[in-house]
């Protein structure tokens, strides 16, 4: 099982990103896909949620507004599109993966991607 998010970059502030999530090894399309992010000195936090039936979708406040996830189940990839970024967005965006939790927990995901650096510039 591999999940790999990228998209990252140096972006400035009040640009875009658009991250993905490459998921190969299970059966994509019955599994939540969350991002989560870190950020130097701070714990993994929420960002946003998919559900596998794809209508099921949860942001973090700060998210809401700015960032839309998606998925493509035919294509095995979620995706988190990042509007009007702030400074205060830098972090190391990761996704996850669940069969069976749909929720903000982190520690509730047992599959886990490598993470993919956003930083912005003021």
């Amino acid at each position: 099982v591999q999940l790999q998010a990228s998209g990252g970059g140096l972006v400035q502030a009040g640009g875009s990103l658009r991250l993905s999530c490459a998921v190969s090894g299970l059966t994509f399309s019955a599994y939540n896909v969350g991002w989560f992010r870190q950020a130097p000195g701070k714990n993994r936090e929420f960002v946003s949620i998919i559900g596998w039936r794809e209508t099921d979708l949860d942001y973090a406040d700060f998210a809401k507004g700015r960032f839309t996830i998606s998925r493509d189940n035919a294509k095995n990839l979620a995706y988190l599109q990042m509007n009007i970024l702030k400074p205060e967005d830098t972090a190391v965006y990761h996704c996850a993966a669940s069969p069976n939790y749909f929720g903000q927990d982190p520690g509730r995901y047992n599959i886990w991607g490598r993470g993919t650096l956003v930083t912005v510039s003021s």
